[in-house]
């Protein structure tokens, strides 16, 4: 890529700037897809690992860029690795943080997954589906409240897919949207909510059977 294209490249903060950062780099993708792919995935991984806005921007990038089966499957690797590096960062040197940005949050997510220890992966993979809790929140409270590192890999490689194929998807038509909000309307929501639920649906049930 020429020097003075590289000098204008920004990261995007708002559907214009990503139209014309898409604009861009398409002829780039297209002549040296494997250098591409490489920026675009450690670049990913770095602001998913450092907590750095605008990933999902980088979401709908893929989709623009590389299609729905390609592009939802980089989202998903980039932002498994980069919850999985977060979380071990977190678990190094981020009590202090966290407990700063969300004590009460924090004290309440404790006490949620000091109940469902049993189906715990079920409870992460409703909240990695519904946005009930941000996934910020979740890759640095995880390893704090002693969240295995594997039950939470599997939650968010299976739980991120969902949200991730809708906005994939909506890359492909960056022309329509106005505003990352329009991403996720009523619709979208309660499909979202509907999958969560089903996904803790056998904790429901257990429960149920107990009381029974």
């Amino acid at each position: 890529m020429p020097a003075a294209e590289y000098g204008r490249i920004r990261l995007p903060r708002t559907i214009s700037d990503l139209r014309m950062l898409k604009d861009q780099l398409a002829t780039y993708a297209n002549d040296y897809p494997a250098q591409f792919i490489m920026g675009y995935c450690s670049t990913y991984i770095f602001m998913q690992t450092f907590m750095i806005p605008g990933t999902i921007f980088m979401s709908l990038l893929a989709g623009a860029l590389f299609g729905v089966v390609r592009g939802l499957f980089l989202v998903v690797f980039n932002a498994t690795a980069g919850a999985s590096s977060c979380y071990f960062l977190s678990k190094l040197i981020g009590r202090p943080l966290v407990n700063w940005l969300w004590p009460e949050k924090l004290r309440l997510f404790q006490a949620e997954i000091s109940k469902r220890r049993e189906k715990l992966l079920n409870y992460m993979l409703f909240l990695r589906i519904t946005p009930t809790l941000p996934n910020l929140f979740i890759n640095l409270a995880s390893p704090i409240v002693d969240i295995p590192f594997h039950i939470f890999f599997l939650a968010t490689l299976v739980g991120l897919i969902p949200a991730s194929y809708i906005t994939v998807r909506a890359g492909l038509a960056l022309g329509d949207l106005k505003s990352v909000k329009d991403l996720y309307d009523f619709k979208t929501l309660s499909v979202l909510f509907l999958i969560g639920f089903i996904s803790i649906l056998p904790t429901l049930l257990k429960r149920k059977r107990t009381y029974e």
